[in-house]
Order: structure tokens, then C-alpha cells, then sequence
């Protein structure tokens, strides 16, 4: 019978392996992750966008409600007979601007942050909201009197509050409006950080992705002044070398 003789042995000794379809699975596999990620990324950039307008908003309701009247009351002064002294959202809560610059803060501040610093301001911001609203309430149940209005700084001096009921204007709902708003928006910080976005973190690499990205390792090693051909050629032989001199032994 004859024998077919067997062709050259590869010098090297290499097994051949299948790491161009290992790459190109690997390839696909992040590149599915990264499809996605997008949707969960695109609602919480969308989220944040809401909380941020919700945060600008309360704070514009806020300074808004500081400015304007909220009740009205007729006051005798001497020699000019009865004078309307009105009360507004700053004379009766001088806190109001206070919140409105923390609410205008905590918008570059939810944007800048994450975790629990993000969780914190969140809390503040609710707290804040909180007090607003309270305070706006108790003004809406028990107003304050006639005599109340005619010791404001702005009113007449000397005169005296005229017997009858206080008119009350928007200003307190505007004020209540602006505190909902800053208790949304921070409830949502408190709730939903983990969905909200931070700034430059598109650009943060991530170790776990530097790690296993193939091709981000050779480009890391071209910066580096590296050949990773030639370098892999040197590590085959290397092997192919120890393993012809086992073989000899």
C-alpha cells in the first residue's frame, strides 16, 4: 500500500484559532449593548431637561410672586384721609428670592453632579419647595389683618388700620405654584438620579470597555511607539523556538 506522504508541518507549531470571528462576535455584542443603551440614555437626558426647566420655572415663579402684591389693606393717615397699603410676597416672606436663587443653582448644580451629591441637593430643593408651600398656606388660611398691613415699612406713619376685611391678590398662587414645582424637581433628583445623565460623562471611558475593546488596545499601543504585529510575531516565534528545543531535548 502506498503512503501518501504528509506535507510540511507549519515551522511554528500554531494552532490555527478562530479570533477573527471571536473579534467580530465581540464586535457585534458591544455594538447590540451600545443599541441599547441609547433609548435609556436619550429618557434620562430628556428627564433631566424636564427637572431643569421644572427648577428655572419654580425659580421665575418664585421671584415673580416676591415682586408682586398678595393682600391689601386701607390704612387713615393723618391729614390725607384712607391710603391702601399693600403687602407684597417679599414683605411678608423675605425668603422667597433666597429660594429662587437655590432653585437657579441647583439647575447647573443637577447637571454637574451625580450620586449622592445629586440625591442631596435633590432633598434641598424638595425641602425648600416645602417650606414655600407651607408658608403660602398658612398666609391663605389666617391672612394677616389691617393692623398687620399698617406696620409694614411702607405704610403711612401715625396711621391707623380702617376697620374691615384684607384683599388678597395672585401673588400666593404663584408662589404655590413655584414651590410644586421645586418639590417635583426635587423629588425627581432624589428618585431618578441613576437615570439622569452627568456632565462629560460621554466622554469618561470606561475601564471595563478599555479593557476588553481590541482595537482601542492597538491604537493605545501605535500612541505608545509600539508595533503590535511585530510584537505578536516576536511572541509566536518566541513560543515556536521553545517548543522545538523541548521537542530536541
Amino acid at each position: 500500500m502506498t503512503e501518501i506522504p504528509a506535507g510540511p508541518a507549519d515551522p511554528s507549531g500554531a494552532v490555527p484559532t478562530e479570533a477573527p470571528d471571536s473579534d467580530e462576535r465581540h464586535s457585534r455584542r458591544r455594538g447590540s449593548d451600545e443599541r441599547a443603551a441609547r433609548p435609556a440614555g436619550r429618557s434620562g437626558g430628556r428627564l433631566l431637561l424636564v427637572v431643569s426647566l421644572a427648577l428655572a420655572g419654580g425659580a421665575a415663579a418664585l421671584e415673580g410672586a416676591a415682586r408682586l402684591a398678595w393682600f391689601t389693606a386701607g390704612v387713615d393717615a393723618v391729614g390725607r384721609g384712607t391710603v391702601a397699603v399693600t403687602a407684597t410676597g417679599a414683605d411678608l416672606l423675605p425668603a422667597l428670592s433666597g429660594v429662587a436663587l437655590l432653585a437657579l443653582a441647583a439647575v447647573a448644580a443637577a447637571v454637574a453632579v451625580a450620586g449622592l451629591p445629586r440625591r442631596v441637593l435633590g432633598a434641598l430643593v424638595a425641602a425648600a419647595g416645602g417650606y414655600v408651600g407651607v408658608m403660602v398656606v398658612r398666609l391663605l388660611v389666617s391672612p394677616p389683618s389691617p393692623a398687620d398691613l399698617a406696620d409694614l415699612p411702607g405704610a403711612p406713619a401715625g396711621g391707623t388700620a380702617v376697620a374691615g376685611s384684607v384683599a388678597s391678590h395672585p401673588g400666593p398662587l404663584l408662589a404655590a405654584l413655584g414651590g410644586v414645582l421645586l418639590i417635583a424637581a426635587g423629588a425627581a433628583l432624589v428618585v431618578a438620579d441613576r437615570r439622569l445623565p452627568r456632565l462629560g460623562a460621554r466622554y469618561s471611558a470606561r475601564p471595563e470597555q478599555a479593557a476588553t475593546d481590541p482595537d482601542r488596545a492597538t491604537w493605545e499601543a501605535l500612541d505608545a511607539g509600539v508595533d503590535p504585529t511585530v510584537e505578536a510575531g516576536d511572541a509566536g516565534a518566541g513560543r515556536s523556538d521553545g517548543g522545538a528545543s523541548g521537542g530536541n531535548v
